[in-house]
């Protein structure tokens, strides 16, 4: 079962702009097929909704809607494709898939605000000066 976009190929450049956003739908009518199997290898029902996970490729394809070069476009659906083929062959840990796609960029939660209130002077400017 995990197995399953093995024996996907790499298909030929699109022609034109249509057809690489044929190309775009069909990687996401794939990619949401795929969310069941995913939900199921690394136990996310606990963190995310199957839905929450389509909203998420979503946005994750809406990043470059401003792509206009057929290539380039190929280009990200073999790369899209590639990371769907490692998450569906279980090439990922379950903490890459939520630290990539659930909790995507934000960061954890209680690592927002709260980090150096406890510190003294002299450890913040420490830390102002040894940092690269």
């Amino acid at each position: 079962m995990a197995f399953t976009l093995r024996s996907v190929k790499v298909p030929p450049n699109s022609a034109s702009l249509e057809e690489a956003r044929g190309r775009v739908f069909d990687f996401f009518r794939q990619a949401c097929r795929s969310i069941p199997t995913i939900m199921d290898i690394y136990n996310l029902d606990d963190v995310v909704t199957k839905s929450q996970l389509r909203s998420i490729i979503a946005s994750e394809i809406r990043k470059n809607t401003h792509v206009t070069n057929p290539k380039v476009i190929d280009m990200l659906l073999f790369k899209g494709m590639e990371e769907l083929n490692n998450i569906v062959e279980h090439a990922k840990q379950r903490h890459h898939i939520i630290g990539q796609y659930v909790l995507g960029r934000q960061g954890l939660a209680q690592d927002s605000d709260t980090k150096d209130e406890g510190t003294s002077d002299f450890l913040k400017n420490f830390y102002k000066s040894n940092y690269f």
